[in-house]
């Protein structure tokens, strides 16, 4: 017999209208995601034809045009795909675990551990490539965001928001003291160093997208695994553990799944601005507070921002270009201002 929690809610009912309104958004999320991958092959300094992008992606010759697609925004499209949907959903698993709207990437002091990397990896390994940064940084990501968890677990309340949000505060401050003091005494250090720093896609190659992307889908399978935990999460550590939740291994698989994202995008990428805090409220804002279709959409919206800001910083002032790090902190900050204003930024 049919009982009325496995009866299917009727014709329009509100909740297929929540569906389908769902379904829709994250289509057009998706046909914006595409054009914003078309603009990245076509729009630059040398502005090509949809043609053009076709011809070099699915017929490459020796010409001009196959060269800039398949040679220079191949490889910055292919890297803004997998570091926009990290970001964007790190920021999403730390917003919650934390249950703070503020919370980003840096929270954990994971950004501070893949900087730390970085610089270890100039200053004392004297690598000087952006593909050997990446092991590195991503070493230096997951070692933080161990010893994050590690620390706040013996705390007395274990690992609870409040712990893990002032213990990766405190980690972010010590790593960054040591990451400028190292700065400060080593020029060469410093000069190669700011070019990571500032965050972007250029003078990346698709070899920097292949060691980073097994990192960026563990993170988004975990993510997968944990999203319907999270909305009980969010009701209070007794009401998940009354809902029949293991509290602890929700936080301990979401927040390795932030890790493994955030030092992945910030290792090859550089620590990008506002990527991982706007995104997750612009999502809850057009979905509501449902983690699996947050989740779902970030992870097309991410791309779509920082691909959008790496095609903006190519046109502002070709050849010259500002780094998509900087454009992203330009088109986030007013972002979320407008969302604020307008009382659609949603806690999780």
């Amino acid at each position: 017999m049919t009982t009325l929690a496995t009866r299917p809610a009727p014709a329009g009912s509100p909740t297929r209208g929540r569906v389908g309104r769902r379904l829709a958004v994250t289509a057009a999320a998706a046909f914006v995601l595409l054009l914003a991958v078309l603009a990245s092959f076509a729009l630059g300094s040398r502005p090509l034809t949809v043609d053009q992008v076709w011809h070099a992606l699915v017929a490459p010759d020796v010409g001009e045009a196959t060269t800039i697609v398949r040679e220079l925004r191949m490889p910055r499209t292919a890297l803004g795909l997998a570091v926009g949907m990290a970001l964007a959903v790190a920021g999403v698993l730390l917003q919650a675990l934390t249950r703070n709207p503020l919370a980003e990437p840096r929270i954990l002091g994971i950004s501070a551990g893949a900087s730390f990397g970085v610089v270890l990896a100039i200053s004392v390994f004297g690598v000087s490539t952006l593909a050997g940064y990446v092991w590195f940084g991503i070493t230096g990501a997951l070692g933080a965001g161990v010893l994050v968890f590690a620390v706040a677990a013996r705390a007395r309340e274990g690992a609870s928001p409040v712990t893990l949000a002032l213990v990766g505060a405190a980690l972010d401050a010590s790593l960054a003291s040591i990451v400028y003091a190292l700065l400060s005494i080593d020029a060469r250090t410093f000069e190669e160093y700011r070019f990571w720093v500032v965050g972007g896609l250029a003078g990346r190659d698709l070899s920097v997208a292949a060691q980073v992307f097994p990192f960026v889908l563990a993170g988004l399978v975990l993510a997968a695994l944990v999203a319907r935990s999270l909305d009980a999460l969010a009701l209070g550590d007794d009401v998940a553990r009354g809902l029949g939740h293991r509290i602890g291994l929700v936080r301990l698989g979401g927040g390795a799944a932030a890790v493994l994202l955030t030092g992945a995008a910030v290792a090859a990428a550089g620590p990008i601005a506002f990527v991982g805090l706007a995104v997750p409220h612009l999502a809850r804002a057009l979905v509501g507070a449902d983690h699996r279709w947050t989740l779902a959409l970030s992870a097309l919206l991410g791309p779509t921002l920082l691909l959008g800001a790496d095609v903006v910083g190519r046109l502002v002032d070709p050849p010259g270009e500002v780094p998509a790090g900087i454009v992203t902190a330009l088109i986030g900050a007013p972002l979320l201002a407008i969302m604020v204003r307008r009382a659609k930024v949603v806690t999780a």
